[in-house]
Parts: C-alpha cells; sequence; structure tokens
C-alpha cells in the first residue's frame, strides 16, 4: 500500500511541474514610413528532447534564432517579411528541433 501511494504522489508530481515556455509574439506589419530597410537577416536554433522529457534549449529556441538574425545587422530593431521552417530529427535517446527564421531587418529613421 505505501508503494501505491508513493507512486500516485510521484506521477502527480511530474503532472504538475511540466515545462512552459514564454509565447514569442512576431509583429506582421510590413515596413513602415518611418522605418529603413537594412536587408536580409536569418537566425537558427536548436531545441533537444532528452529522452523524450527533458528539454534542452527547447523553450527559448525561437527567441535565440530571433535574436540571433537581429544580430545579424548593426542597428536592426525589428524583421519583416518573415519566412520560418523547423527540421526535426531523432535520435535513440533525444529528439532535435531546429527552427530557421528569414526575413528582412529594419530599423527606425
Amino acid at each position: 500500500m505505501p508503494t501505491t501511494k508513493l507512486a500516485v504522489v510521484f506521477a502527480l508530481m511530474l503532472l504538475i511541474s511540466g515545462c512552459k515556455g514564454v509565447p514569442l509574439k512576431i509583429p506582421a506589419t510590413g515596413i513602415q514610413p518611418d522605418e529603413t530597410e537594412l536587408g536580409p537577416v536569418e537566425g537558427k536554433a536548436t531545441g533537444i528532447m532528452l529522452f523524450q522529457f527533458i528539454p534542452i534549449g527547447q523553450n527559448s529556441r525561437f527567441e535565440a534564432a530571433y535574436s540571433h538574425a537581429l544580430a545579424m545587422l548593426p542597428g536592426a530593431t525589428r524583421i519583416v517579411d518573415i519566412v520560418i521552417q523547423e527540421n526535426w530529427f531523432w535520435g535513440y535517446i533525444l529528439n532535435g528541433y531546429t527552427f530557421h527564421l528569414r526575413g528582412t531587418a529594419v530599423r527606425a529613421k
């Protein structure tokens, strides 16, 4: 009986300690009259799921790809005309998810 209670408590702890990520909000407006186009940029980031339940860089890969793309051109404040692509790969003990973002960097005039 104590083993069953321990298993139930452990299962409940696993359920309530799930992973949570922050939603990435990408502005969908095009280049505004008060902005200057800087040129094409791209960013890429990979997240891993180890043993199918341990996330490593999984929740932050979208923000990381966006930040890498913005860092390509100094002064860029946002990206427009965004195209995204995601590739997956599998291994014996892990799954990987690569997020690739391309677009046009702009900055305020």
